[in-house]
Order: structure tokens, then sequence, then C-alpha cells
């Protein structure tokens, strides 16, 4: 039978699977022999069950019961005692971190008789009713579902008919008050008493927190951070220690290095007399520790002993929450720390300096998305002319600039339309995830560098400003107040996350001094670094970045069309283009001359338009063959869809009818006729999965040996000036060896025919794209005729799902992402039970076959960091994406053969 129930005593801080990340990490203190108020774990387990069933386990009652039972002895108070009783915190603790998104319960066991023993024993009436009417505000948001504003407003309304302006200034019979007042709205709402039995209240709490796991938010938090819903949460029960027990109390969050910038020191909010709700929810703003250092030197010491030892146990960054209750300090939680990017690959460079860390695990601390965020464009300092309208505390960094909105509602609704928004909250809760993810930047005027906007932005690495105390956000006018200046909803504004800078209107971007590294290099960047901070960030993504390159067996390669786009790939640290597009070069001005051969009525004209386009070809791979010299350059002969080398059968069908009523005649009339006819005949209900790719290259006679002579010439003239060109022809959508047979034959005799015209020897090899079920079925067939695949993941995944990528997205894909058919888009992420396993079939079979085949995918999951990990699992020998993406998939890469010789060690 399962055991359900763990004292913190009994887990670990790598039993985060059955305990959540939470539980295991109080078990791991406890260990430690910090200062962790005694409690106990309700497992994952538990979770599921409750989820299955729809109701607690049985046996889970008995368990709590006894866990309760060795509680109340170890500490020698009762759940519920009317003189001297136990109290206990109800919390939430999955797997994975996911700030603000779940349930928490404090003061569990407090009732009408207990807070006067509660009064008698803190010999502090204010604290114990204060505690109370604490208890009856969570237990209603959070079991009872009553509108959280309804006990907010009523704390508002209280203060204003006392005149003060803090909650900290209400006296012990305006607390008691209420109260009361607190539990006639649960009556009213609720349409029951507030439950006065304690362990009615601790089992209410638990299932409440199990529930959370399935609420919206929390769903949808776990949706964008790609966390299974099938997990389940734990539920920690602990003993309560009180940070609301006057001014020598106070509870606070710390980090053990800066989470924003990776700096060592001391970092943190903490608030007096409070509890810790008061500081994640950021209602007051906080002190900093060096202020608490200063009321309370004892406790701040044995913090900063508890925070060394905490990071030097988990060799990283941690994250802490902490109480002290009448001088004595209490340990709540800890956890690796959320982090922005900046942070990420400063602290593990740190880390390895400091001989904690080697440099494969520092590798492993940061991630592609991370790198990508550091490439973003950063606001001009230099630029004239910005308004200044207030600064906060840097949170998260960034430049985000967009329109101002007040709620998260509106804030989803005008991103769905395509703007650019900016929520502006006093402060940020749970409910507004929907908006903080459709936002590009989050500000609020109240919060520290824990409250929960900076939290959760931090973790999506979102921009964020907190604590900018001289704004008066209105969220009822839809207005923002800075002095006598009013900033209105839609009104255009720009915040720093790196600066807590808030502008009216537009900044001006420039280049993120990593983009600046990889373009210039290590020394044109660090001597151009506006600050040591940023020479320390350049120099912690060039070591991280350099070592990855050394560590990974994927080569990277560019999709790249044009000399420009090869010429960024290199300079980026790409080792070859894996996909140069041939049709993208016919757009435009040569549009026309594809159209001319692809409706020529005889030998003649299709010459002509074949002669025309040769030499334009050929210069387009020489200039791109020279910019990659001795890199392998993997020519993809043409594969349009074919009407878009057509004009519109609509349009056209009208101009020639027009013409016709008109009586109009000459070349230009006669000639659409013509085309009408070739149109009308080409015509397809479904191009993408007509005349394109192979086909068209076998049923228009001389398209294909067109490019493919023009490849071989541009090869010949750089051999003879002395370069290294490596071109490869890539036939596409084959789905038979046949096709790729009829392709090679051309092809061979057309490179033997270049090769003795020019005098030179030329190596080209040719290669299939697998873009299709059958050809990955078939893979052994096909490297009968193939030297290489190279996996069109975009094809291979819409016809293997039989959707097209162009029309589903934005139909029906955020239903099906809502309702759990889908967690990702298998467009982003390579599908790895479907399109992965035609991947792994095609690679397996292809190589059974011919053992040295070369293996690459160039579709757009080449640069998709969660893809690259699986394409490194399957054995492929690169991965090719565009331009941009290079930096990540090298990093990636470097972090996929990290992580597998982790694997195979273990």
């Amino acid at each position: 039978m399962a055991k359900y129930v763990y004292d913190f005593s009994e887990g670990n801080k790598d039993l985060k699977d059955l305990l959540g990340g939470k539980g295991a990490n109080l078990a791991e203190m406890t260990r430690l022999g910090l200062p962790v108020p005694p409690g106990f774990t309700i497992t994952t387990e538990a979770c599921r069950a409750f989820m299955a069933d729809g109701q607690l386990p049985p046996e889970l009652r008995v368990e709590v019961t006894m866990a309760v039972r060795r509680l109340e002895d170890a500490i020698g108070r009762n759940l519920g005692d009317p003189y001297d009783p136990l109290l206990v915190s109800v919390r939430s603790g999955a797997k994975f971190s996911m700030p603000g998104m779940m349930e928490t319960v404090l003061n569990i066991g407090l009732n009408d008789a207990s807070v006067q023993g509660l009064a008698k024993f803190s010999d502090d009436e204010r604290f114990a009713w204060d505690s109370y009417r604490r208890l009856i505000q969570m237990f209603g948001k959070t079991v009872l579902d009553i509108d959280g504003a309804l006990f907010s407003g009523a704390l508002d309304d209280l203060k204003v008919a006392r005149g003060v302006s803090g909650d900290t200034d209400l006296t012990a019979a305006d607390l008691q008050e209420l109260t009361g007042t607190f539990k006639d709205i649960v009556r009213e709402q609720s349409g029951r008493e507030f439950p006065q039995h304690p362990r009615e209240q601790l089992d209410l709490a638990i299932t409440a927190v199990f529930n959370s796991w399935n609420t919206d938010r929390a769903r949808l938090y776990r949706r964008r951070e790609r966390i299974p819903h099938d997990l389940g949460t734990a539920v920690n029960v602990v003993s309560m220690v009180f940070g609301n027990l006057g001014t020598t109390s106070g509870t606070g969050v710390c980090f053990t290095r800066d989470p924003s910038t990776g700096h060592s020191g001391v970092y943190g909010d903490y608030l007096p007399n409070a509890q810790g709700e008061d500081v994640v929810a950021g209602i007051r703003n906080t002190l900093t520790l060096a202020d608490l250092e200063q009321l309370d030197p004892t406790s701040y010491a044995e913090l900063r002993q508890a925070m060394r030892r905490l990071e030097t146990h988990y060799r990283d960054l941690c994250d802490i929450e902490f109480t002290i209750e009448r001088g004595k300090l209490w340990m709540l939680q800890t956890r690796v720390g959320k982090r922005t990017a900046g942070a990420a690959f400063r602290i593990a460079t740190q880390l390895v300096d400091e001989h904690l860390i080697t440099m494969d695990e520092a590798l492993d601390r940061v991630t592609g998305a991370q790198l990508s965020k550091l490439m973003f464009p950063q606001f001009d300092a230099a630029a004239d002319g910005r308004t200044l309208l207030a600064t906060g505390m840097a949170a998260s960094p960034g430049a985000a600039v967009g329109m101002a909105v007040f709620d998260s509602a509106t804030a989803q609704a005008w991103a769905a339309e395509g703007k650019d928004v900016i929520l502006v909250r006093r402060e940020t809760n749970p409910d507004d995830l929907g908006g903080m993810i459709a936002a590009v930047g989050v500000l609020t005027s109240r919060g520290g560098k824990t409250s929960h906007a900076a939290v959760v932005a931090r973790g999506m690495g979102t921009t964020c400003v907190v604590g900018a105390e001289k704004l008066d956000v209105d969220v009822v006018a839809r207005v923002m107040r800075v002095g006598k200046r009013v900033v209105k909803e839609g009104e255009v504004i720009a915040i720093d996350g790196s600066s807590g800078e808030i502008f009216l209107g537009e900044v001006p971007v420039v280049p993120s001094p990593v983009v600046q590294y990889l373009e210039d290099g290590l020394d044109v960047a660090l001597d151009q670094a506006a600050d040591d901070e940023t020479r320390e960030l350049v120099k912690a993504v060039d070591r991280i970045l350099s070592h990855a390159d050394t560590v990974r067996r994927l080569r990277v390669h560019a999709n790249a069309d044009t000399p420009g786009d090869a010429h960024r790939a290199r300079l980026w640290g790409a080792q070859g283009i894996g996909l140069c597009r041939t049709e993208h070069m016919f757009l435009g001005d040569r549009r026309v001359l594809i159209e001319r051969l692809i409706v020529a009525q005889d030998d003649a004209e299709r010459q002509a338009a074949l002669d025309a386009l040769l030499p334009l070809q050929r210069a387009d791979f020489i200039e791109i063959l020279r910019e990659m010299d001795g890199r392998p350059t993997t020519i993809r002969l043409i594969d349009p869809p074919l009407h878009e080398f057509l004009p519109d059968l609509t349009e056209l069908s009208v101009k020639v009818a027009l013409d016709a009523e008109r009586g109009a005649s000459g070349p230009d009339v006669e000639r659409d006729r013509v085309l009408l006819v070739a149109v009308k005949r080409m015509h397809e209900a479904n191009p993408m999965l007509g005349l394109r790719g192979v086909r068209l290259g076998i049923v228009v006679p001389g398209l294909f040996a067109l490019q493919i002579r023009a490849v071989a010439e541009a090869a010949a003239a750089l051999l003879h000036e002395g370069a290294r060109p490596h071109a490869e022809i890539m036939v596409p959508l084959a789905a038979s060896v046949m096709e790729l047979h009829l392709v090679r034959d051309e092809a061979e005799a057309i490179l033997a025919a270049v090769a003795a015209e020019q005098g030179v020897a030329l190596r080209i090899p040719i290669g299939a794209m697998i873009e299709l079920p059958r050809a990955a079925l078939t893979a052994d067939r096909m490297a009968q005729a193939a030297e290489f695949f190279s996996f069109g993941t975009n094809d291979l995944t819409q016809t293997t799902w039989g959707f097209s990528r162009d029309d589903v997205e934005g139909a029906f894909f955020a239903e099906y992402t809502e309702r759990g058919v889908i967690s990702v888009s298998p467009f982003e992420t390579i599908d790895r039970r479907g399109v992965g396993r035609l991947v792994r079939i095609a690679v397996e079979e292809g190589r059974s076959e011919r053992p040295d085949i070369v293996l690459g995918v160039c579709g757009e999951h080449g640069g998709d960091p969660e893809s690259i990990h699986f394409f490194h699992e399957v054995g492929l020998d690169y991965v090719s994406c565009s331009p941009f993406r290079i930096p990540v998939a090298r990093l990636e890469a470097g972090r996929a053969a990290v992580s597998a010789a982790g694997s195979d060690s273990r």
C-alpha cells in the first residue's frame, strides 16, 4: 500500500518526484540541521490519486492523523487547543517551481476559542486577531473560492475609517472587528459559517491545494513552461512560526546571489511584523537585508551563515524564505532560484571559478532560451529626447516598448490583435498570469525583487520593473499618474529591466553586447562594453559557448539563401549551410523567367528561358560558395508550390474576360490568353501536395538540369580561383527511390560533362530531403541512391499530422493546447512519438544500407533547443537553422552532449 505522508526527517532533496520541490528541500534543510519548523509532506502520489478518484484516498486521513499527533508531541502543543494552540500552514509544492500559481493557507487551527489562547500564549492580543483575520481571508479565497477583493476591500475600508495608511496601524479591537466582517463575508458568499473545527480546516485546505493544481492559471503556467500536467503537487503541512509578533519579528525572502545580475552579495527583501504572503504579494514595499542587519544583527548573522551553507550544499544560487519570530530565525523554504538570462551565465562561470562546479556543469546550467534573450536589442542610452517618468527596481532585464494596459484581460485581447503591450499594475497576483504572458513587459508600483511580479517575470524571461513608488496606478480610471503627468491606457511607454527606468513613448534600441560579440569578436566587444557588468557578461557567454563548441558532437549549419545570410551565419559560428532554398532566388524580377519555363509550349521557348536563368543561378551559387569557402553547402533543387510562380487563376481569368469584352488585342493580350490555358491546366486544389519538388523537376524538362549545371559551373569557377567549394545537391520531396535514381542519373551526366569542359575534378554529393513519411519508412532503399539525408521536419510534420502549418496554428492550436491534445506546437518542437519516430526509423534504416551516410536536419526544429537534444540522441551529424538561431543551436548541441554523457555515466 502506498505511503502518502512523510515527516521532514524522512526525505531528502533527491525525492522531488514524490515530495515536490518544496517538501524535498524542507527535508534536506532538516537533514542539514538548519532551523526548520517541524512538519510533514503529503506526496504527489496522493494528489494523483485524488485527481483520478475525485476524493482524498481513505488511507490519507489516517496517515495525516498520525503525522499531526507526532507533530503535536514534538512541539508540545495541540491543534485547536483553546489555551496553547498548535497552528499549521498548508502549502503546495510541485516538482517544478511554479511561483504564485498554487495555493497556501496560513494559521490553520485558529477558531473563536483558540484565538483567545493564542492571545494569552503570545501576550499579544493584536497579533492573535491579525492571525485569525488572515486565516479567514486566505481560507475564504483559497478554499471557499470567494472573491479576494471582498476581503481586501473590507480591510481598505476599515483603514480609511480609522484614518490609517497601513494594516500594522490597526489596533487589536480593529482587527477583531475586521475578523467579524470577514466571517460575515464567508457566510454571505459561501452559505456556511467559517469552519471552527481545526481538522475540518486542515482537510479542506489540503483538498484546496490539490484542486489548485488544475486551476486555469496553473495549467496556463505549465503550458508555457512545458511542465507535464500529470505530475500533481505535494502538500506541505508546517507548524506555524510568526513574523507578525511585533517589531522583533518579520519575514523575508533572500537570494545567495543577485538573481537579476548574478553578483555575489546580500540580496533580498524583509518586512518587519509581517507574514510571508505580505512580501510576495507586494502590498507593502520592503526593507533590504542591510536594514535587517541594523534591526536584528544576531538573526542576520545566522541567516548569512545559512545562506552560505545552502549555496555550498546545492552548489547554486538559492532562493530562501525565512521568518524571524521574536528574534528566533526559522527557515521556511529553499530552492535553486530562478534567475535572469544574464545572471545565469555569470553565476555559472563564477561557480566554476570558485571550484564549485565544472565547465560541463556550467554549460548544463544555462539554456538556449536564455542565450536568445541576451541577443535581444537594448535601449540606446545615448539617445536624445527620452522622457523619463520614474525609476523603479530592475527586476528582470530587457528593453520593452508597448502600450500601457491596466488589466490582464485587456493585455491578452490587445496582444491577440498583434499589439505590443506593457501590463501596469499596483502589484500583480496569480490571476494576472495570462496578461503577464501576453505582455512584452510588466510594471508595478509596489513590491520588491521577490514580489510576485518579479519572480514570475524573471522565470518567464519577461522584462519587468517593480516598486516604482512614484507611479500612482489607478486601475479603475485606467491611468497612471506621475506627479501632474497622466498616462492613459493605450499610450506607449518603455521600461528598462536592467536599470529600472520607465520612459514615456518610444525609445531607440541598439544591438545587445552579446550580438556585438558574435559579430565582431570578443576583443572588440570587451573594448566597447559600457561597464564592467557588461564585460563580465560577454566573457561568461564566450567561455560557455566556446566550451559548448569543444564538447558537442552535432555540427551546426545554417539555412541561408543569400550571400548576406551566409556571411552572417559564418560570423555566428555556422560550420556549413544545411539548406539553400533555390526557389527563393526566383522571386521578384526573375519570377517571369520561371513562369516562361513552366508554360513553354515548345523546346525553343523552354531553352530560351533556361539560357536566361543559367548565368543568374551560376552567379548566385558562386557568391554563396565563396562565402562558405571550404564548408559544406547543401543546395536544394527548386521546390516551390507551383502557384507561387504562376499568376492567380481568378485574377487572370477576370483580366482575359475583360479584354475579350472590350475586344482588346495585341501581344500582351494573346500572352495572357495562352497563360490562362496553362494556368488552368496546372491549377491545383492543394498546391503543397501537388506538382512541386522532385515531381516538378521530372515533369518540367531542363529545370533541374539547369540548376545542377549552375552548381557545377560555379564550383568549377571557384576551383580555378584557388577556392575550396564544397557544394552538395539535395533532391526535395522524394517519396520513391526511383525518383532519386532519375535525378541522380541526370546529375552525374551533367557533373561529368562540366568537369570535362572545365578541366577540373568535381566531387559534389547528391542526397535526399526526407520530408514525407514514405521516404522515412523506405530509408534503406532511399539510401541506395542518396549519399546524405536531410530531414525537412516542417513538411514531415505537416504530412505526418495531416495539417497545414499556415492554416491550423491560428485556427485551432489554441483550443488543442487548452484541451490537452498537444502541449506545444509540433512545428515548434519535434513530435517525438510521431515525427520523431519516423526520423529514428530513417536514421537506423539509412545507416543499415549506407553506414557512412551523412544525416542532418534542416527544418525549423534544427534551432529548437528541445529538438536538438532529440537529434543528438538519434545520432544525426548536424542540425541546420536560421542564422539568428546558430548560437542557440551551438549551445544546445553542447548541452545535449553533456547531458548524454551524464546519463551514460549514471
